[in-house]
């Protein structure tokens, strides 16, 4: 999670459609539990606006003019590890989904859904959820790559394996609490748990490496 209670979730837009991107900032900025700290229309402008604004959540367009920001994702993660990003996109070509799902975004939007459902993304990836549907995450997570010689990390318990199996089908922490007879706390430890062990700062990395590792059923 990377919110505090009763503080407002911090939002940092990057899209070098000017008009878009103010418009929603400014939209966000009206919701009660929503804070735009800034805009830009370039990597370069994203990352330094990073280093002082201190998004929670940094929704990124993947074309724009200095670069392509689904593969500056790992650059601007590394300034603020605790920051989830949303990627932004006109596009449902696979190849540039799979690369967001390998870079550790936690979702991804289309820039035709509505506001409501951009607020509600946020929302959503602010508490560690990912933002896609379980449809796409089920078209996705067969075509990640593979490559079992990575591992090295700290064996998951049975029940983290069992938690990881329900998100790869895409189900949310309440919907997986709801399945397993636990509290939504507790599967959010199991979750934070599986990440830490994986090195994944994202559900959507967590899977990422798990498909990589060979960790699901099918694998």
């Amino acid at each position: 999670m990377t919110t505090h209670p009763g503080s407002p979730i911090r939002v940092l837009v990057v899209d070098d459609h000017e008009v878009l991107a103010t418009s929603l900032a400014h939209a966000l900025d009206a919701e009660p539990d929503l804070a735009a700290v800034g805009v830009s229309g370039t990597v370069e402008g994203a990352a330094a606006l990073i280093r002082t604004t201190a998004p929670d959540v940094l929704l990124l367009d993947h074309r724009l003019p200095d670069g392509d920001g689904v593969d500056a994702v790992p650059m601007l993660r590394s300034l603020r590890p605790s920051m989830a990003v949303v990627v932004l996109t006109a596009s449902t070509a696979e190849h540039l989904l799979l690369s967001a799902v390998e870079a550790g975004v936690a979702g991804f939007l289309s820039k035709t859904r509505g506001f409501a459902d951009v607020a509600a993304a946020v929302r959503a990836a602010a508490v560690g959820e990912a933002v896609i549907s379980p449809e796409m995450l089920a078209r996705l997570l067969p075509r990640l790559n593979r490559d079992t010689r990575r591992g090295g990390h700290e064996p998951l318990t049975r029940r983290e394996r069992e938690v990881l199996e329900l998100l790869a089908q895409g189900l949310t922490n309440a919907a997986i609490a709801t399945r397993l007879g636990v509290s939504v706390h507790t599967v959010r430890n199991h979750v934070a748990n599986l990440s830490a062990k994986l090195g994944a700062r994202s559900k959507l990395e967590a899977l990422s490496i798990a498909v990589r590792e060979g960790l699901l059923p099918g694998g």
